[in-house]
């Protein structure tokens, strides 16, 4: 039975960091719109910076990122040359009187980038943007990419959050999806992130990879938990090959089914919360004392680009190839070529080739998605208050989903909308169903599960 059930909720979904999600972005927004809604910025508001590197030295057959493998180091000198002329163009767009909350580097392997890189660029941002003193500082990082220097580099820059790729310690596994990386690798990272006074570090677990099954699971957990990360997140393979050729390179066969992946998340989660950890959202772990656990536990955790955050800024700008922002109006996303991307920012242009304005309805239907993303619920007092009449057709709908419901996936009481214990696995699928544009277009997803 159990088969049946993971099997009828488990179908294709959107993440949902973002409604409408990136398949429904569109070339009506440009350039000319985003210079707009970055001038619409006033002092005093507050911004969250994403800067993308899209190199690796090395592909990962399961990455789902925009990226690209390089031995050698020019592209990258080349491409900072041109991230700075787009970072000078936005800088002059917004209000000098904007704070900055946060800034993450993500890829790629932003640790692919030379300790005075590192430090320039930081220099580059903080001489062009109005920095926090407490800001947020965050940087993926492959083990296989660091030394001395680099920690040093690191710390220079006032890292605060440490995120570590681990994905699995299993060397079969491993080896399915060319990602070699030693338990001992990872925790010379922790311990040496750590000495230099970062106090969050996170861990990137994965399940529904070729080759593992319930136990290496269970033994890579236990392993993660061993260097005591103040946040784990463990995501579920999404094998997307149409979107990302490389991944052709993993054999299907060799992946476990929906109910076997189903069975690998159930064990895991079980182990982290054994371990004293937190349960956030639908794949996040987080030490009761760490800021994500703390903001779940008081309605305030967001959904972005980067999953569950903390971060609360009032706009999120996203710098490099294929970066995505989120201002009040909407989405835009940067040129996903890098030779395209510096072609542009070169000219002084702004690099967007595609994006998303948000309509009222759009806003409603975002807010109950992101609400039953991050907390599992939404009230209709609330959604009222924020929307006025124009939520209740929406409202109409949720009431209608679960006078629907079968299988004890939600509960409806009180005008409390809320996704049960056992409907919760499935989240991605009962959010789909507030989603005006899913099934429109060609956008294929992963398993919702």
């Amino acid at each position: 039975m159990q088969k049946d059930y993971v099997r009828k909720h488990a179908g294709p979904a959107p993440r949902y960091t973002s409604y409408p999600t990136a398949p429904h972005f569109h070339a009506g927004v440009d350039g000319d719109v985003y210079a707009r809604w970055l001038r619409q910025l006033k002092p005093g508001q507050t911004l969250s910076l994403y800067i993308h590197i899209p190199w690796c030295d090395r592909l990962c057959w399961f990455c789902g990122c925009n990226t690209k493998q390089t031995r050698r180091y020019d592209p990258l000198k080349t491409y900072l040359a041109a991230l700075e002329n787009e970072i000078e163009t936005i800088s002059g767009l917004v209000d000098p009187g904007c704070r900055v909350t946060a800034l993450h580097l993500g890829g790629g392997s932003p640790t692919m980038l030379k300790p005075e890189d590192m430090v320039w660029l930081d220099k580059a941002l903080r001489s062009r943007f109005h920095f926090d003193d407490g800001a947020e500082i965050s940087v993926e990082m492959d083990p296989n990419d660091l030394d001395a220097d680099k920690y040093d580099a690191l710390a220079e820059i006032g890292l605060t959050r440490a995120s570590i790729g681990v994905q699995d310690f299993d060397e079969k596994v491993q080896q399915a999806i060319n990602r070699e990386q030693t338990f001992e690798q990872t925790r010379e990272v922790v311990e040496q992130v750590r000495a230099r006074g970062v106090r969050s570090v996170n861990c990137d677990v994965l399940y529904g990879l070729p080759h593992q099954t319930r136990q290496s699971v269970d033994r890579t957990i236990e392993q993660v938990v061993s260097l005591r990360p103040d946040r784990i997140a463990l995501f579920g393979y999404a094998h997307v090959p149409w979107m990302k050729t490389h991944q052709k390179m993993i054999d299907e066969a060799a992946l476990p089914d929906v109910t076997e992946r189903f069975a690998q998340m159930n064990r895991a989660s079980s182990s982290l919360t054994a371990a004293g950890y937190t349960s956030i959202g639908i794949d996040h772990f987080a030490l009761p004392a760490d800021s994500l656990a703390i903001a779940a536990a008081s309605g305030a955790m967001r959904r972005n680009f980067q999953g569950y955050t903390s971060d609360t800024a009032d706009a999120l700008i996203g710098m490099g190839a294929s970066s995505i922002g989120q201002l009040p109006q909407g989405y835009i996303q940067n040129q996903p070529s890098t030779g395209e991307y510096q072609r542009q920012v070169n000219l002084g242009r702004l690099p967007v080739v595609r994006g998303f304005e948000l309509s009222e309805e759009d806003r409603l239907r975002a807010r109950i998605i992101e609400l039953l993303m991050c907390d599992f619920a939404f009230s209709f007092s609330t959604i009222r208050h924020e929307f006025g009449g124009a939520a209740e057709q929406v409202l109409d709908e949720a009431e209608y989903l679960a006078g629907c419901d079968t299988d004890g996936m939600i509960e409806f009481s009180g005008g409390l909308f809320q996704v049960t214990d056992k409907g919760r696995p499935f989240v991605r699928s009962i959010a789909s169903a507030f989603d005006s544009y899913f099934g429109e277009g060609a956008a294929r997803h992963s398993l919702a599960v």
